[in-house]
């Protein structure tokens, strides 16, 4: 890979949501990361599988209703549950109280447990359990009423 195509990398990143890209080719690997915050709105497009949101608004259309979105705050692996036979910390339309536990992000072999950030009832998981996740990427959709 020359410095051509590192810059166009670099330049893709820039033009889209994402915030790392990784490319391995002949046994060379590189990769290219933003630290830039990412906002629920860029994520939405890029989630997949049955938990798909439409894209992230303060207000869902017909409702009237706010949703609070909890996020990622590093890069890691989403667990729901303490152990792989353990109950999870959380199900859909379960309450939560701020400062709950609601699952648990793998990063680096340490085990950070992310917290509510408000009271309310847990409307959607947006992650699959063992899925990798990134910085900002929302996990959780919490209806604070």
């Amino acid at each position: 890979m020359d410095l051509k195509e590192i810059k166009d990398l670099i330049e893709l990143l820039n033009e889209t949501a994402l915030t790392e890209i990784e490319v391995e080719e002949s046994g060379r690997r590189i990769r290219v990361r933003k630290d830039a915050p990412v906002t629920a709105e860029q994520i939405a497009p890029l989630l997949s599988g049955p938990a798909q949101e439409a894209p992230v608004q303060a207000k869902e259309e017909g409702e009237g209703q706010n949703f609070t979105f909890i996020t990622s705050p590093i890069v890691g692996t989403f667990y729901k549950a303490a152990s792989p036979d353990a109950n999870p910390y959380v199900a859909i339309d379960d309450r939560v109280k701020k400062g709950q536990t609601l699952c648990i992000v793998e990063a680096m072999k340490l085990m950070n447990e992310i917290e509510a950030d408000v009271d309310g009832k847990v409307v959607a998981i947006l992650v699959e359990d063992g899925a990798s996740v990134e910085y900002g990427e929302a996990l959780y959709k919490i209806d604070p009423a």
